[in-house]
């Protein structure tokens, strides 16, 4: 099988002694190519071009959620279709929510391993993908989460904090959600973004509200976080958002997204988090979150700056992925 490996090489948790050993380890089943990412949306425009020139069968993204999602942008710049190459993922940042939602060992060998087991038994899957759409930017594809609002300015923050030298870890994620947190007094009372979803009554006032295209939607270390239990890859998307962040609201929804969610001895399906403040929408295809002022915008864990309105779509069976 032709491939094509793109490497972030700034990837947080491999090193360059154990990329050569991953590399050795799949030119043993692979007419393998190597690319290294130089600068931000390489990634993409390395998988853009394999697309595009039919020259490979295959892209493994080694790297960090932020290098998948550019390679997915990059396969399905011209929208999914048969002709376009199967993904594999390489797991090389600090969170990876999109290899470990696949089932895949968080640990880069260890992932490695699993890759080359799927190819040898002709494992792939189908996944469905989420895009938004707003303007000033063009479409994106996101593979478990996008936001408007609370979310989103984390990622800024956070952003901002490795763009000064600080290392990506979980400490640092949950630090600066509380600095954000006690910084929004105004907007927890009552936040700018609206939901508009075709054939309900429009929803106002939401300080947070998350996009997920499967589930869990992050992790804390080695604790899975559950906004939408139910999302997944075989769905649409589901949307959760809060109208209000009071402290005792708020402690207890962390709480609920917090817990693990399981089947029910009687068949039935996980709830997920609930509350006076809470919105939750289960397989929905098409809605738009519309802000009064322009408001923080992510896909993936990738800060895309400020925006006043982003449609959403879900596209199933977008993607076939090794695994």
């Amino acid at each position: 099988m032709r491939a094509l490996l793109v490497v972030n090489h700034k990837a947080t948790t491999t090193s360059g002694r154990t990329r050569d050993v991953l590399i050795h380890a799949l030119r043993s089943d692979l007419k393998l190519e190597v690319a290294e990412t130089r600068y931000r949306g390489h990634a993409r425009d390395l998988a853009r071009e394999a697309a595009e020139d039919g020259t490979v069968d295959l892209v493994v993204a080694l790297g960090g959620d932020g290098t998948v999602n550019e390679v997915v942008n990059g396969l399905l710049a011209h929208g999914p279709g048969e002709k376009v190459p199967r993904l594999a993922v390489v797991p090389g940042g600090s969170t990876n929510v999109f290899a470990r939602a696949l089932g895949l060992p968080n640990d880069p060998v260890e992932a490695t391993g699993a890759l080359l087991d799927a190819l040898e038994h002709g494992r792939e899957r189908p996944i469905g993908l989420g895009k938004a759409m707003t303007d000033g930017l063009p479409d994106r594809w996101f593979t478990f989460t996008a936001g408007l609002g609370f979310d989103a300015g984390v990622v800024g923050r956070v952003e901002e904090q490795r763009r000064a030298g600080r290392k990506s870890t979980h400490a640092l994620y949950v630090g600066q959600a509380l600095r954000h947190y006690f910084t929004q007094r105004e907007q927890r009372r009552s936040g700018p973004v609206s939901l508009e979803l075709p054939g309900h009554e429009r929803v106002p006032g939401l300080v947070l509200s998350i996009v997920s295209n499967t589930s869990p939607w992050t992790f804390l270390g080695n604790r899975p976080v559950y906004p939408s239990p139910l999302a997944s890859f075989d769905t649409d998307l589901d949307v959760f958002g809060i109208t209000r962040m009071t402290a005792f609201g708020t402690a207890r929804t962390v709480r609920q997204i917090l817990r693990s969610y399981t089947t029910s001895s009687d068949g039935a399906p996980p709830s997920g988090p609930s509350g006076k403040h809470v919105v939750s929408y289960h397989d929905v295809r098409h809605f738009t979150l519309v802000s009064e002022e322009p408001a923080p915008f992510q896909v993936d864990g990738d800060h895309l700056g400020d925006r006043s309105r982003v449609s959403f779509t879900g596209v199933r069976r977008a993607l076939r992925v090794i695994v």
